[in-house]
C-alpha cells in the first residue's frame, strides 16, 4: 500500500477529523444519498442549468484561493466539480477546506457548465460527505503497483487502478455471454440446462486431486471440498437432463503458480448422444464466438503473442507430439525402460522424478515439456487409458483414451471426454485407482460406489468437458498470471511484527 495509507499519523488525524464532524452533530457516514445522474449520465446532459446530483470518491483536490476544483469518480466514469465559497457559503466552505480529503466519498449537487479548457463540470451549490475515508488511495496511479500489495489490498487495487477494475467487469460479462450461448436453443451447440451440484462430496471425484478435508460436526462426517463437477453431472444425464453445465468452484489442495490457483472456477457441461469430436466442436464455437463478444475479435494477445483463432484449429495426438521432440515413436504399450531411453534427454532433465508406469510417464513428459509450446489453438487427442479412469477407450487401441485437451496461448483449458457408461468397466478402473493410492498415489480416485450405482441406472452414450474459467480469462483479456483475474486469490498470510 502506500506509505500515507499506513501512516499511522494520517490514520490518526482522519479519525480525528471524523469524530469532529460527529460532534457537529453531521453523520460522517449517512445512510442514504439523493444522486440523480452518474458521472456518465451526467456528462451525457451536457451543459444545463437544472442541477444534477453526483457521487463518488473525492480525487486529488486543487485548492485556488476561494474556489477549488475536483472529480468525483464512480463506477460509470468521473466528473469535475468546481465550489467555490461564495456560491456554497462560509459555513459549507470552511468545512470543505476541512473535512473533505482525497479518497472520501461526496455528493454534489449544482448546473453543469464549461470551463475554459472545455471540461464539463458541476458547479456545486450543496455538498455533503458520504463517507470519511480513514486510510486514504495512492495519490497516483504508480503508488499502488507493487503486485502482492496489490493482491493483498485488491479492494485499494481496483480503486486505484481503473484498468484492473476492467478485467473483473470483462470477466463477469464473459460468463454472462458463455451462459447466453449455451443456453441458447437456436444453434446447434445450445439448449443447454443450467444446474447447481453439492460443494462438498462425501467422495472426492471426477478428477485426478488432492482434496481439501474438512468435517460435519451435527454428523460426524468427514467431507471434501469438491475437486470437480463431473459425477454429479453424469447423474443429472442418468436421470434424463440430455444437455447440461455449471459454472462452479473447484477446490484443489495443490500448489500455488502463475497457472494455479487452489481454489478456481470451471464450467462443466454433458451431452447425451454425442462423442468427444462433438465436444471439440462446441469448444471451438464457443472460443471463437466469447472472443469475439469480448474483444471484437478473433485475434487475442497473451504476453508478446499474438493468437489468431480463426485459423484452423490442429488436432494432434499426445504420443505424435513427443515423437515429433524426441525423434522416435512412442506408445503407452511400451515397457517403461524402453520408452525412458527413447525420450532421452527429455527424461534426463527433470530433477524430479518420473514415473514408472508408461502412460503416466508420457503425461508428465507433455505437461513439463510441451504444453508451453502450444501456443496456437491446438486439440491434443488420444491420452493413455492409464492417465483416463472416467474416459471410454479407444476400441481400436485400447490403452488409448477418447481424451482431448484445449490448448491456446500455452494454456491448457479444457479436458474433453467420451465418458465412461459402462458400469462393470467403471468399477474395474476405480479397483486400479484404488491400488494405485495404496501404493502411494494420493491424488488417485477413490471407490464411489453411489456414482456406480447411477451408472447401472443406465447412462446413454455422452460427451463432457471442464473449461477453466480463469485461464479462459487470462486468454480473453491477456493477463500473464491467474491472480490478475481472481478477485481474491489465495495468498499466505503477512506475519505481523512482533512488539
Amino acid at each position: 500500500m502506500s506509505e500515507e495509507s499506513q501512516d499511522p499519523k494520517v490514520i490518526a488525524l482522519r479519525r480525528e477529523k471524523a469524530e469532529a464532524i460527529r460532534a457537529r452533530g453531521i453523520d460522517p457516514y449517512p445512510p442514504r444519498v439523493e444522486r440523480t445522474h452518474t458521472a456518465a449520465e451526467a456528462l451525457a446532459v451536457g451543459e444545463s442549468t437544472e442541477p444534477v446530483t453526483v457521487c463518488g470518491r473525492v480525487g486529488p483536490i486543487r485548492l485556488m484561493g476561494k474556489a477549488a476544483f475536483f472529480h468525483l469518480a464512480d463506477a460509470s466514469g468521473r466528473i469535475q466539480v468546481y465550489l467555490k465559497k461564495n456560491i456554497v457559503g462560509d459555513e459549507a466552505w470552511e468545512h470543505f477546506k476541512g473535512d473533505l480529503e482525497l479518497s472520501d466519498f461526496a455528493q454534489v449537487t449544482g448546473p453543469l457548465f464549461t470551463t475554459k479548457t472545455g471540461e464539463l463540470t458541476v458547479e456545486a451549490r450543496e455538498w455533503k460527505m458520504l463517507a470519511k475515508t480513514i486510510r486514504p488511495l495512492p495519490k497516483e496511479h504508480f503508488g499502488l503497483k507493487d503486485r502482492e500489495t496489490r493482491y493483498r489490498h485488491r479492494h485499494a487495487d481496483l480503486a486505484a487502478n481503473p484498468e484492473v477494475r476492467e478485467v473483473f467487469l470483462q470477466r463477469s460479462r464473459i460468463i454472462s455471454a458463455m451462459r447466453r450461448w449455451l443456453e441458447d436453443p437456436g444453434h446447434e451447440f445450445g439448449g443447454y440446462v443450467e444446474v447447481e451440484t453439492p460443494v462438498m462430496h462425501t467422495i472426492p471425484g471426477g478428477a485426478l486431486a488432492r482434496p481439501f478435508e474438512t468435517h460435519h460436526n451435527a454428523l460426524g462426517l468427514d467431507l471434501f471440498l469438491r475437486i470437480a463437477l463431473e459425477l454429479h453431472h453424469k447423474r443429472c444425464v442418468v436421470g434424463g437432463i440430455e444437455r447440461v453445465f455449471e459454472i462452479g468452484r473447484i477446490f484443489r489442495n495443490e500448489g500455488i503458480s502463475t497457472r494455479h490457483n487452489p481454489e478456481f472456477t470451471m464450467m462443466e457441461l454433458y451431452t447425451a448422444y454425442v462423442d468427444v469430436r462433438y465436444t471439440e466442436r462446441l469448444m471451438e464455437a464457443l472460443i471463437k464466438h466469447l472472443a469475439q463478444e469480448n474483444n471484437g475479435s478473433s485475434v487475442v494477445t497473451l504476453g508478446d503473442q499474438t493468437i489468431a483463432l480463426d485459423c484452423p484449429w490442429r488436432r494432434v495426438s499426445l504420443c505424435e507430439l513427443i515423437s515429433e521432440r524426441c525423434g522416435a515413436k512412442v506408445h503407452p504399450g511400451m515397457p517403461a525402460p524402453e520408452l525412458r531411453a527413447l525420450l532421452g534427454s527429455l527424461v534426463d532433465a527433470d530433477e524430479k522424478p518420473l514415473p514408472d508406469e508408461p502412460g503416466h510417464l508420457l503425461l508428465e513428459v507433455f505437461e513439463r515439456h510441451l504444453e508451453e509450446t502450444l501456443v496456437a489453438p491446438t486439440f491434443v487427442t488420444d491420452f493413455p487409458k492409464s492417465v483416463s479412469p472416467l474416459v471410454k477407450a479407444r476400441r481400436d487401441d485400447p490403452l488409448l483414451a477418447e481424451r482431448t485437451e484445449l490448448y491456446i496461448g500455452g494454456l491448457e483449458l479444457a479436458p474433453m471426454y467420451t465418458e465412461l457408461n459402462d458400469p462393470a468397466e467403471q468399477r474395474l478402473r476405480f479397483e486400479e485407482q484404488m491400488r494405485a493410492r495404496e501404493a502411494g498415489d494420493d491424488e488417485a480416485m477413490r471407490m464411489d460406489l453411489d456414482f456406480l450405482d447411477a451408472l447401472e441406472h443406465g447412462m446413454p452414450p455422452t460427451s463432457g468437458l471442464g473449461l477453466g474459467i480463469d485461464r479462459l480469462v487470462m486468454l480473453l483479456t491477456g493477463q500473464s498470471s491467474i491472480r490478475d483475474v481472481i478477485l481474491f486469490p489465495l495468498l499466505r498470510p503477512e506475519i505481523s511484527p512482533v512488539d
